[in-house]
């Protein structure tokens, strides 16, 4: 049986959706509003965003008896942990060889163990609290370059003699085209420990389980100041909540809140569209399976099969500051380029978002001071990785750290220029990437 086979799916009752709603937002289960925080209070922890990070360490320590409070600036979901491809990739955002060099073949070991349990915390959660977000195996990874296949290919033959791992399956060009119904790629490895879900299910499937553990969830209730000290204090327009431990689980999303954490990451746009339904004869002829792909590009393309048929797409790049007003315009191009097939088919929904990478692609985990955690940055590696984060911190608090500390050891550089030149170098960096992806 396949890793991910026999667990809840889902779908949802129809019902009045806000302007620029997500296809997430449309076949969303039943959604529990949580009221603005109104006061001060006091609480063992409070956790900063209602995201992965946040949600999962709000659900982790309150099973371990903690008075949690979560302050979530707008809704659960609004930001990248509801707006996301929804793919579940094995490892890290690095290579095991990167991390290898970087950091010694044992703490490689390490951070693969941690990636590989964040998978598996993620099918735990989903089968304990039966949360219906459509859980399916099988990640393919497209070669979009000849160049890219024997790279592919070697990663695949070290993960399984250093690391045992045996899901793997290195593809030819004429493989990859059987399973993918695109002339665009040359090869590629599919991971059957890899998978997809409806990620903000999954996510308001996390909120109910931690709230049912004890947690209390504050919708609305922007943090605009942070206080550190013996106890914490996050202040809020309305409020303010004081703790013995602080966790900042904001991401891309977390703004100038705190400088140190904001000079570290960069908040990329991401694009994703859905389209009408396929109908299943030609939904199975576009993507065997019922696979996710993500392909080799440095701004790549992510796409998957949702349960009714429609083609979930992810791609293309805009480099203003400003708001995209065609969404469906950025991503049709990319979507054509690999599947020109689709040229009659229209775009239902079209949404956007940021996604928190880091200069050198790892995520960024440690402490502002000895009360206060945070974690932020996994670059596109987020569903598992963060589901993880919350557990981590949560053995942190506890006194047992050594697995939080093996992640927070990655380095992570500062972006270069500070500030006012951090944007167009960033922009200018992507530019090229884009160039050398298109060549």
């Amino acid at each position: 049986m396949l890793p991910f086979a026999g667990l809840p799916g889902g779908r949802s009752e129809s019902r009045t959706l806000p302007p620029n709603a997500t296809y997430y937002d449309a076949t969303a289960n039943a959604r529990t509003a949580h009221s603005p925080l109104a006061g001060d209070t006091t609480a063992d922890v409070c956790v900063v965003g209602a995201g992965f990070t946040g949600i999962s360490a709000a659900l982790n320590l309150a099973e371990r008896g903690y008075r949690v409070v979560v302050l979530e600036a707008g809704t659960i979901g609004i930001g990248a942990s509801g707006r996301n491809g929804g793919q579940i990739h094995s490892g890290q955002r690095v290579d095991q060889t990167v991390l290898e060099a970087q950091a010694g073949l044992d703490t490689a070991k390490q951070l693969w163990s941690i990636a590989e349990e964040a998978k598996a915390e993620v099918l735990a959660r989903i089968e304990r609290h039966a949360i219906r977000c459509e859980p399916r195996a099988g990640l393919l990874t497209a070669a979009w370059k000849k160049s890219h296949v024997p790279l592919l290919h070697a990663d695949a033959e070290h993960l399984e003699k250093i690391y045992g791992y045996k899901k793997l399956r290195p593809l030819d060009r004429s493989e990859t085209r059987a399973i993918v119904a695109s002339e665009r790629y040359h090869g590629g490895v599919l991971d059957w420990g890899g998978g997809h879900l409806h990620p903000l299910n999954y996510l308001l499937g996390l909120a109910d389980a931690a709230v049912a553990a004890g947690a209390i969830i504050h919708e609305d209730s922007a943090v605009t100041a942070i206080e550190n000290g013996p106890e914490a204090r996050a202040v809020t327009a309305n409020g303010s909540v004081k703790a013995r431990f602080l966790v900042i689980a904001g991401d891309a999303y977390l703004g100038r809140l705190v400088p140190a954490l904001a000079e570290r990451l960069f908040p990329i746009k991401t694009y994703v569209v859905a389209t009408e339904p396929l109908g299943e004869e030609r939904a199975a002829a576009l993507i065997r399976d019922g696979l996710a792909v993500a392909d080799t590009k440095f701004v790549l393309d992510y796409y998957r099969i949702a349960p009714d048929t429609r083609l979930i797409f992810g791609g293309g790049e805009t480099y203003s500051s400003g708001e995209a007003k065609n969404i469906a315009g950025i991503v049709r191009p990319p979507m054509l380029r690999v599947f020109p097939q689709l040229k009659d088919v229209a775009i239902e929904y079209a949404w956007g978002g940021h996604v928190g990478i880091t200069l050198n692609r790892q995520p960024h985990f440690g402490r502002l001071a000895p009360n206060i955690f945070f974690a932020q940055g996994y670059s596109g590696h987020g569903v598992a990785l963060a589901s993880l984060a919350g557990r981590l911190i949560t053995e942190a608090i506890a006194g047992t750290a050594e697995r939080f500390d093996v992640m927070a050891s990655l380095p992570v550089p500062r972006f270069p220029g500070g500030p006012m030149f951090r944007w167009p170098a960033q922009v200018f960096g992507m530019m090229l990437a884009a160039i050398r992806d298109r060549l």
